[in-house]
């Protein structure tokens, strides 16, 4: 079942077309790479999966929301669904990784504390972390740091997981230790699109490859 369906979408960056005639599916549970040059549109494209940059053309359709009608207050619950892995980690640095992953918790409705501890145990258990959550993010490695993001990402139990640049920070060795927990997030069922210009992960974790070229999605 396809979770994301763009049929000949524009995306704009204020008065600017940076991609043109967008057509592309995702399916549940599918692994795919997103490459291109920096201003290609890359960013541009995963923006728009979110919201946060607006489709004015075409046909777009994420989960059950279509891109070109969504109404402001269905923004959150789009966001819900969707875990994002940033390459600058973007950890709150007065707290540790506990209250990190607590606070995504509280700011999505989580009320049970009981629940929401459980919750953070599998996460980061998932990640391989389970015994670093009384840690300060300035305490971690960058690698670490990353893998924390990822139990973050996963909190919510979203049905997609955009990484952008998510090695970017890292050493080769930790970078494709990151790319092989996405790999396995991807084989459980979660479908994750990674943004990367690491392009020797592409022969080690095979993927669909998706193109940002001349303006246009090469799929």
């Amino acid at each position: 079942m396809s979770i994301i369906e763009y049929n000949g979408v524009d995306i704009h960056r204020k008065e600017h077309i940076v991609l043109k005639d967008v057509s592309f599916k995702i399916e549940a549970g599918e692994f795919a790479y997103l490459i291109g040059k920096v201003g290609s549109g890359k960013s541009s494209l995963i923006k728009s999966l979110y919201a946060e940059v607006s489709v004015t053309s075409g046909e777009a359709r994420i989960f059950e929301y279509d891109l070109r009608t969504i109404k402001r207050k269905q923004i959150p619950f789009l966001r819900r669904k969707i875990g994002v892995v940033f390459q600058d980690f973007q950890l709150l640095t007065d707290r540790n990784v506990y209250a990190n992953l607590e606070f995504v918790l509280d700011a999505t409705g989580w009320k049970d504390n009981g629940a929401k501890e459980q919750r953070i145990e599998e996460v980061l258990k998932q990640v391989g972390m389970t015994n670093k959550s009384y840690k300060m993010p300035h305490e971690l490695s960058g690698g670490e740091q990353q893998r924390i993001v990822i139990a973050r990402a996963l909190l919510n139990s979203p049905e997609l997981i955009i990484a952008d640049e998510p090695t970017g920070n890292l050493d080769p060795e930790t970078g494709e230790q990151i790319i092989n927990h996405l790999y396995t997030i991807a084989k459980n069922g979660t479908a994750v699109i990674v943004a990367t210009h690491n392009l020797t992960m592409l022969d080690r974790f095979p993927g669909r490859v998706l193109r940002c070229e001349s303006k246009h999605l090469l799929c």
